[in-house]
């Protein structure tokens, strides 16, 4: 089988359901961003710092790629092959940021990326993933989106916030704090 098929080189590619739209449709970016995010977490989960995380964060791209089949299926074409979201895939995104959160002293203060180069990574992911939501709302205000995507991606979003809280303890870094200048009036 060859990777290439060459049916896109006219700047349009095929839905599930078998309609084609422009490689710039809102659908198309939305799932790109969220292929994008996947990537990143992808990367998160790489990082010794998170191996005891590292089953839970294969779960999220395991539900990245089920959010990306429905996102790229036709409109009111949904199929019973396709995996779904389920209310508890939120839940088990809450239980994790409410662990995390435990052993974290609490937050006073807005945090800056960065402070090692992994938490940055953490902190990509968190806007990529923001950037995927408001993508997600903009499709939904055009096409129908379940509403429990959305919500995922508003809580993924918390999730890695926290995670770069807990990578930062767990290396032992200080976080960044922002300390905004004064006025020069």
């Amino acid at each position: 089988m060859k990777i290439y098929t060459k049916t896109g080189d006219t700047g349009e590619t095929s839905l599930v359901g078998g309609s084609r739209v422009s490689k710039s449709h809102v659908r198309i970016e939305t799932y790109g961003t969220v292929d994008e995010l996947n990537s990143w977490i992808g990367l998160l989960a790489e990082y010794t710092i998170n191996d005891l995380r590292k089953p839970f964060l294969r779960e999220i791209q395991d539900r990245l790629f089920t959010i990306g089949s429905q996102l790229a299926t036709e409109s009111g074409k949904h199929t019973s092959k396709l995996p779904e979201l389920y209310e508890a895939d939120v839940s088990a995104v809450e239980l994790q940021i409410d662990q995390m959160n435990e052993a974290l002293l609490p937050l006073q203060n807005f945090i800056l990326p960065g402070g090692h180069k992994e938490v940055a990574f953490c902190h990509i992911a968190r806007t990529v993933c923001r950037r995927a939501e408001r993508l997600v709302v903009t499709l939904n205000q055009k096409e129908h989106v379940e509403a429990l995507v959305i919500v995922y991606f508003n809580r993924l979003s918390d999730y890695l916030f926290v995670l770069s809280r807990a990578m930062s303890k767990d290396l032992a870094v200080d976080e960044v704090i922002w300390k905004p200048r004064k006025g020069l009036i």
